[in-house]
């Protein structure tokens, strides 16, 4: 007999693709979403719903094996109440219902923004989480939670991932896809030599599965294996574009005042995460999550990038006729950014 697995936020980037690997598995799915599912298979069974409405999630969790808990509103929102009311009390509902419900395990996907400027590099499971902004601070509130009802009986497992990039990446990467397929030079700040690693979506997908089928609350790093600095990964895609896109770096502090500014007052697509971290390394020790899992991210950093950006080629027209799609699945608007492409 089949697992049932309810996958919150189901037709987002990441649930969408975290369900066909579930599907592939044999796994029975159900999905919840605010947003509309036309691309659902017919086999998944479609709730349309609210995360913070206790009822229908209750409803959706009747009768399902495990929880994949992916609804949240990310960085690109720039609410602090939707952060507040998505991310912290509809995560305190959702576990509140799995737990009425007998669910067997729940896993929470965080993120590394929980950890703002680490002190310390590579981070670990063990590393205190130090969130530098709002939508860090409620992933970070929803862990706790997660760790209180963990220590109520509750199986819970969270998942923090590295930046997901993967196909059908879009959002902010839009952008920088969409400046390298039309020749437009690409900002660094500093001299990119900041080590940023990434994590595919695929491999995320099979580090959850592989949580979810290990008993035991626990806390799992999930990033590529073969990550380097910022510069040579925008480097590798410019020269697998072949467009005459360049790297081209802006001075730290200019970089990081712009960004804040034209994101405070809402005129380019960034947010406070984005100026904190761009031009900053981070990257996750994952010897934990390879060794208790058995997990081996397929993609390195420089992978994903080119088959997010081969991706977008082939799919770009559908990308701009989407609607009601969730932000990494959408493109955005540039706002001021398109500024940059006249001083780079």
């Amino acid at each position: 007999m089949s697992k049932k697995a309810l996958i919150t936020g189901g037709a987002g980037y990441f649930g969408s693709l975290l369900l066909l690997r579930l599907l592939d598995r044999g796994y029975s799915c159900r999905i919840l979403d605010l947003n509309n599912a036309d691309d659902c298979p017919p086999e998944v069974e479609f709730i349309q719903g609210d995360i913070r409405d206790y009822e229908t999630v209750l409803n959706a969790c009747e009768g399902m094996d495990v929880v994949y808990h992916n609804v949240a509103q990310v960085p690109l929102a720039k609410n602090k109440d939707l952060f507040d009311s998505v991310n912290i009390t509809g995560t305190d509902i959702l576990l509140k219902a799995a737990q009425a419900t007998g669910i067997k395990k729940v896993i929470y996907t965080s993120s590394s923004a929980v950890f703002g400027i680490p002190r310390e590099l590579p981070v670990t499971e063990e590393t205190i989480p130090t969130p530098g902004e709002s939508y860090g601070w409620a992933k970070f509130e929803g862990e706790k939670l997660c760790s209180n009802y963990a220590r109520n009986g509750l199986d819970v497992t969270i998942i923090r991932p590295r930046t997901i990039m993967g196909h059908g990446r879009l959002g902010i990467f839009q952008i920088l896809f969409e400046w390298i397929r039309t020749g437009t030079n690409i900002p660094v700040l500093g001299d990119g030599s900041n080590i940023y690693q990434f994590v595919h979506a695929d491999d995320l997908a099979d580090a959850c599965i592989l949580a979810s089928e290990r008993p035991g609350s626990n806390i799992y790093n999930c990033g590529a294996e073969n990550f380097g600095t910022m510069r040579h990964v925008l480097e590798a895609l410019c020269i697998h574009a072949g467009t005459g896109s360049k790297v081209k770096k802006i001075p730290m502090d200019l970089g990081v005042w712009a960004m804040k500014i034209t994101g405070a007052l809402n005129l380019s697509p960034l947010t406070t995460y984005h100026w904190l971290m761009y031009g900053r390394s981070l990257y996750f020790d994952i010897s934990k999550t390879r060794n208790e899992l058995g997990w081996k991210p397929k993609f390195s950093n420089e992978q994903m990038f080119i088959a997010s950006y081969d991706w977008y080629l082939e799919n770009k027209n559908k990308v701009f006729s989407g609607q009601g799609l969730s932000h990494h699945r959408s493109p955005v608007k540039q706002g001021l950014l398109k500024l940059v492409q006249w001083v780079l």
